[in-house]
């Protein structure tokens, strides 16, 4: 359950990172959080760009929805995974790390103080990262003649 988890967690991080760098064209952010998180967590000043910090982001990120996408699996347990949990669980990650972690670090502002573009792109991120991970599981479940 775990592997097919990660496997549609990355799926969804990619269907998601899609998604994000349209809103960074769309002049919607400044530049990407898997990239300011990767910065802060580099040596040297974690504000001060850094040297494969785009490359570094990358791959956190698509571990972290890999990781993410398994964690949900294993709650699924197999079973039919409807959208709206799914949902719940996506914008969980995004409020959690947004309104906690991130700006605790002090990556980036808190949702209520960021610019209004980069949140709005990011809670939506997180809405298709769900609906793809919910629809990847269901798929792969029936495929495998599971109950999903």
């Amino acid at each position: 359950m775990a592997a097919k988890g990660a496997l549609g967690g990355l799926l969804a991080t990619g269907a998601m990172s899609v998604l994000m760098l349209a809103g960074s064209r769309a002049g919607l952010m400044e530049d990407q959080p898997p990239k300011r998180i990767a910065r802060a967590a580099m040596a040297g000043d974690r504000h001060s760009p850094k040297r494969g910090e785009r490359v570094v982001g990358m791959f956190a990120h698509a571990g972290f929805g890999a990781a993410s996408g398994a964690v949900y699996a294993v709650c699924c347990r197999g079973r039919p995974t409807p959208a709206l949990p799914a949902l719940a669980y996506a914008l969980g990650i995004w409020f959690v790390s947004y309104e906690g972690w991130v700006p605790k670090l002090g990556i980036l502002p808190p949702i209520s103080g960021d610019r209004p573009g980069r949140p709005a792109v990011m809670a939506v991120g997180h809405i298709v990262y769900g609906l793809v991970l919910a629809r990847f599981l269901n798929r792969l479940n029936r495929a495998q003649g599971g109950s999903g």
